[in-house]
């Protein structure tokens, strides 16, 4: 079998531009709501904060802002949200994409938890376009989250820290975030069909992966504090009768430690913890181009989760 095309993943205009922005939350479409709602309060802690108009749950950690929306009907991703940290951060991005030709629209005041405040600029506020897959991706400014300051580690994550999503395009998608948006590379597998980009310190917030389809969710991951906490969560899980589906291990693009469950709906759902940090403003870096290897994205022996796959190696 001959061995994939090497593929090299460009960073465009605008890269670089967000150096402090992360993952707000998420919006999913489950065939059962008041069960996938029950685990999230189960297994990850959650709370209801209000039922959605028109029916659906939105779901966080006591006060703050909110982590996910749920609404009944076939299994899928809805929307996916930043929150914008760096000044002046959503007028940028809304005017990079009107240049662009992407659609821009104002964010509904619901989706920001009415009366939150960015201390510095008064209410929350944002924007709203499309990827290239036509799947909503919402940009906010700066909200309070208090609720997730407050973990209790044994019993909850301490925040929602990353997405990956699952593309057919994978250079169309890292084209839009990066030349449009404002990420930049992290890491990329050689081939080209997994690219994980950064807009903050963290190694990624985003990643792209080729699943042969494009529009939905790979994954999305949550922070534990630390290794030891990987122990007490495998057992968590086993007390709330959830298969571990992958892990625990750790990634080389990110060097993060894993371990992976599904919720009612079929998400892959993440916990991580040990990610990789980068200081843009004191280094040049290149982004790494790795093997497409299992032992890429899992170290500890290459094992891999039965829905994942590599162009070369078993």
């Amino acid at each position: 079998m001959d061995k994939p095309q090497r593929v090299v993943l460009r960073e465009r205009d605008a890269a670089g531009t967000l150096t402090r922005t992360a993952v707000s939350h998420i919006g999913l479409s489950v065939p059962d709501l008041a069960s996938t709602a029950q685990f999230y309060r189960r297994v990850l802690g959650m709370v209801v904060h209000r039922a959605l108009p028109g029916g659906g749950l939105r779901l966080g950690w006591g006060r703050g802002h909110h982590v996910l929306d749920l609404v009944e009907g076939e299994a899928g991703l809805r929307f996916y949200a930043f929150e914008v940290r760096d000044g002046n951060g959503v007028d940028g991005i809304a005017a990079r994409l009107a240049a662009a030709g992407h659609p821009v629209g104002e964010l509904d005041a619901g989706q920001l938890d009415a009366g939150q405040l960015n201390a510095v600029a008064g209410p929350a506020r944002g924007i709203t376009t499309i990827d290239p897959h036509g799947t909503e991706v919402q940009f906010h400014t700066t909200v309070e989250r208090d609720g997730e300051t407050a973990a209790d580690t044994g019993r909850r994550p301490i925040k929602y820290q990353h997405i990956t999503l699952g593309t057919d395009d994978v250079e169309t998608m890292v084209g839009f975030f990066t030349g449009v948006v404002g990420f930049r590379i992290s890491d990329q597998l050689d081939d080209g069909r997994f690219a994980w980009l950064r807009s903050d310190r963290d190694h990624h917030t985003l990643a792209v992966v080729d699943v042969g389809r494009g529009g939905g969710l790979d994954h999305y991951s949550y922070d534990l504090a630390g290794w030891a906490d990987f122990k007490a969560w495998c057992d968590r899980l086993t007390d709330e009768d959830v298969d571990v589906t992958w892990g625990p291990g750790r990634h080389g693009p990110g060097n993060n430690l894993f371990v992976f469950f599904d919720d009612p709906a079929g998400n892959h759902v993440e916990l991580s913890a040990e990610m990789e940090k980068f200081h843009d403003d004191r280094v040049t870096y290149v982004p790494r181009r790795w093997k497409p290897v299992p032992n890429t994205v899992n170290l500890w022996g290459g094992q891999l989760a039965s829905w994942r796959r590599t162009s070369e190696g078993k």
